[in-house]
Order: C-alpha cells, then sequence, then structure tokens
C-alpha cells in the first residue's frame, strides 16, 4: 500500500522503480503489483534479487508462512518479522543505482508506524542514511522519505485521493495468493482502510 501510493503520488519524479527480491513470503505478490503499476504508469521498473538475505539473515519473514507471528504490530512477537539491516541494504544499492543513472535522490515509503519495530524505518536511522550517502556519492545523493512522520492511515486517505484500487496490492507477510487477514500487516492494512473510509476489497482468508 505504502509504495504504490507513493508511486501514483510522485509519479511525476519518479524516473525508476525497484523491487528488491529478497527471500521473503510475499516478494512475488509483491513484485507482481510493482510491475502491473510501473506499467501502468509508464515508469521503468528492475527487479533486483538479493537471494544472500534469505539464506543467511534470521526473520521470521524469510522462513515460511508457518513462521509468521498473528496479532498487532504492537505485539512483542511481531518483532520477529524484523529483517535485520534490510532498508539499510536496499537504500545502499538504490543509492549507486541512482548515481549510476544520473539520479538526484532515492525514495522510500517507510512511515510513521513502522517506527515501533522496525529501526531502519525510523526518522533518526533515514536521516543517518541520507547523511551517509551524500558523504558517499560525488553527486550528493539524498533520500527523501515524505511519508515518515504520518500514519498508514494518513497513507491511505492520500491513496483514497488519487483513487488507487487497494485491491491490486499485497501486503501479507504469509504470502499466500489471498491475505491472511490475521499478520500484522494485514491488521494494519484493515485499520488503514477503515480509518480512511475506504471499502475494502481485499481478499482475505478469513
Amino acid at each position: 500500500m505504502d509504495s504504490v501510493t507513493m508511486l501514483y503520488d510522485f509519479k511525476d519524479e519518479i524516473a525508476l522503480a525497484v523491487t528488491f527480491d529478497y527471500g521473503s513470503n510475499h516478494n512475488r505478490r509483491e513484485a507482481e503489483f510493482a510491475k502491473l503499476h510501473c506499467n501502468r504508469l509508464g515508469i521503468k521498473h528492475i527487479l533486483i534479487p538479493l537471494d544472500f538475505m534469505g539464506k543467511y539473515f534470521k526473520s521470521s519473514l524469510l522462513e515460511g508462512s508457518d513462521a509468521i507471528p498473528e496479532g498487532h504490530y504492537a505485539d512483542e512477537n511481531m518483532k520477529s518479522t524484523v529483517v535485520p539491516f534490510r532498508n539499510g541494504i536496499m537504500l545502499a544499492i538504490a543509492c549507486g543505482l541512482a548515481e549510476s543513472n544520473e539520479l538526484k535522490r532515492v525514495m522510500l515509503a517507510n512511515h510513521f508506524g513502522d517506527h515501533s519495530i522496525y529501526p531502519d524505518c525510523r526518522k533518526s536511522f533515514v536521516e543517518a542514511m541520507d547523511s551517509a550517502m551524500k558523504a558517499g556519492t560525488y553527486e550528493g545523493i539524498s533520500i527523501y522519505a515524505p511519508y515518515t512522520d504520518i500514519t498508514k492511515s494518513d497513507i491511505a486517505r492520500r491513496g483514497k485521493e488519487l483513487h488507487i484500487d487497494y485491491s491490486e496490492t499485497y501486503s501479507c507477510y504469509k504470502g499466500g495468493e489471498k491475505h491472511c487477514g490475521r499478520c500484522g500487516t494485514c491488521v494494519e492494512r484493515k485499520e488503514a482502510m477503515s480509518d480512511a473510509g475506504i471499502i475494502d476489497t481485499t481478499e482475505y482468508e478469513e
């Protein structure tokens, strides 16, 4: 939901979109929708494999659908879904990709609700990576993370204004053909659409 909203919100400023295949349960479904929306908007889309993360990193997100805890993101057990330094790795690659393509910045669709359990979604982390990227590139590549200080419900409200069909997005951490409706990201998805007054047409298992 977050990345697709940002894609439409800033479509006139985006030259290239990247999906990273790092071995998560939901990578395939996310990549399918990313390609669909990029094709629709005429934005170049590339898929970069990061299979080493699935092989060597520890996270329930990389261990199959049965390993994914159910419940709200506020629950302690949801910390198992953290993929260590995932955004740091992906931003570093995106930075190199941006400079290689003569682009000036990298965009990230993190939001305020991510911060409680994901260290690499917090404002302090984004600011630190922004400084590192500027210092480490000739062109001073920067990060633009427009949703850092707003909630997923706010993002859903923006998506409603943009007339985005969220049934053409995928969130579920279990990675099934239908959303499970019970994992943290499914619960958050439901809450955001309800708060935004969006009729949720997502197909759930339950």
